[in-house]
């Protein structure tokens, strides 16, 4: 039992959960191939942190890359990158490969790429390395998140 999994339960939100064989640095390629979907519809969870080291959630499309200067100007900082792995740790509770945006240690703003709401499903880490969680996108709303538009293909 993971904390994001405790996050979906204590919300209410029906989930189906994926476990894969999870590969070193294999990223959403491995994950969509292992579960046979597309690699659009798996979402990344990245911290990511401003010039003041605050850190930020973001959730990307797996087959995309995130703008951090368009990321940074809309949030109106200087800038924004990602943290190092054992920081971005730190922040959320989860090992780097394994990080869900839900049930983090630190409660951090969410970020979400506005075009997953417009998916009819996404596959999302479920707080473990090798485990996904499908979701409907709606269920992101219990992290509140602000959408935004920083997506570059990759």
């Amino acid at each position: 039992m993971t904390l994001a999994i405790r996050h979906l339960l204590d919300h209410k939100i029906e989930f189906v959960p994926h476990l894969f064989k999870y590969e070193e640095k294999g990223g959403t390629a491995v994950s969509s191939r292992e579960l046979g979907v597309e690699e659009h519809s798996v979402i990344k969870t990245l911290i990511m942190e401003n010039e003041n080291k605050e850190p930020l959630v973001i959730l990307m499309h797996g087959d995309m890359q995130v703008s951090t200067k368009q990321l940074a100007r809309d949030l109106g900082v200087k800038n924004i990158s990602p943290c190092k792995p054992e920081v971005a740790d730190r922040h959320s509770g989860y090992q780097v490969g394994g990080t869900s945006p839900f049930g983090t240690k630190k409660e951090m703003p969410v970020y979400a790429e506005k075009t997953i709401f417009e998916l009819p499903k996404i596959y999302i880490n479920g707080g473990k390395r090798g485990f996904l969680v499908e979701i409907k996108p709606r269920d992101l709303n219990s992290l509140n998140p602000k959408l935004v538009q920083v997506g570059i293909k990759g």
